[in-house]
């Protein structure tokens, strides 16, 4: 319950700003949309949906959609967003990831994106979400890949100092192995994600000081020293680098 806590008060600070930061750019979630391919007749569920990004990009392809988040901030702006669109067929509630308030077999298709990373226990959620789909229903994963091995403990420890909601990056091995038992996978692609570094502080509020230590490890790894794991690059000036979004859809047998 502590790391759940630690969640709430980081995403309760990211509110107002998660809805516009790049993460919700439509280039992204219309390739989301594309590669779902949904019918028009699911019951869908989106988990840790925080501002509910792909639930409201989603939401005029199936039948209803539930967005599901632990922080309340969040699933307040993802409304005001979607009765702006005049989005009808959406739903949000509270509620944990790790203890779905629904029924086995309740769901169509189930999504989650860019949550793994803050799990404590990633099973938890995962057997979740599994355990709340159809059979023969899509389960859609689109989370950060971790980096090559020997960075990762690393790469990590930055994610954690600018967010202390940061748990772990999964690695595509890692997360194949989630999918393998009971999913027919369907679709594994990497996106390189562009990222400014200053605004991807700025969104979690990171304190002055830790900024300053991060982009001094950025700094020193562009001038040929010790590798962060995040391969950061100049660009108008600016320092930005890419992150590594890995998309698994997997039909469930």
């Amino acid at each position: 319950m502590k790391h759940n806590e630690t969640v709430k008060q980081s995403f309760k600070k990211q509110a107002e700003k998660f809805a516009t930061y790049h993460m919700a750019k439509a280039e992204y979630t219309d390739y989301l949309v594309k590669q779902i391919g949904t019918k028009g007749t699911e019951h869908a569920l989106e988990v840790a949906a925080g501002t509910c990004i792909c639930g409201r990009a989603l939401a005029p392809f199936v039948k209803d959609m539930i967005c599901l988040d632990l922080t309340e901030e969040m699933l307040a702006q993802g409304k005001k967003l979607a009765e702006e669109s005049r989005i009808k067929n959406i739903y949000f509630q509270t509620g944990n990831a790790e203890e779905l308030p629904y029924e086995s077999e309740t769901f169509d298709l189930v999504i989650t994106r860019l949550s793994f990373h803050h799990f404590d226990d990633p099973q938890k959620p995962f057997q979740e979400m599994k355990r709340v789909m159809k059979k023969g229903g899509k389960l859609v994963v689109w989370d950060m890949e971790a980096a090559e091995e020997t960075l990762r403990t690393v790469d990590d420890k930055i994610e954690k100092m600018r967010d202390p909601s940061h748990t772990r990056i999964l690695s595509r091995e890692e997360f194949e192995k989630m999918f393998e038992k009971d999913f027919t996978l369907q679709c594994e692609e990497t996106t390189l994600v562009p990222v400014n570094l200053k605004s991807w502080m700025e969104l979690t509020d990171t304190p002055e000081d830790v900024q300053k230590e991060i982009t001094e490890l950025m700094k020193t790894e562009l001038s040929g020293g010790s590798k962060t794991g995040f391969s950061p690059y100049k660009k108008e000036s600016q320092i930005m680098f890419d992150h590594r979004w890995l998309l698994l859809i997997g039909i469930k047998n």
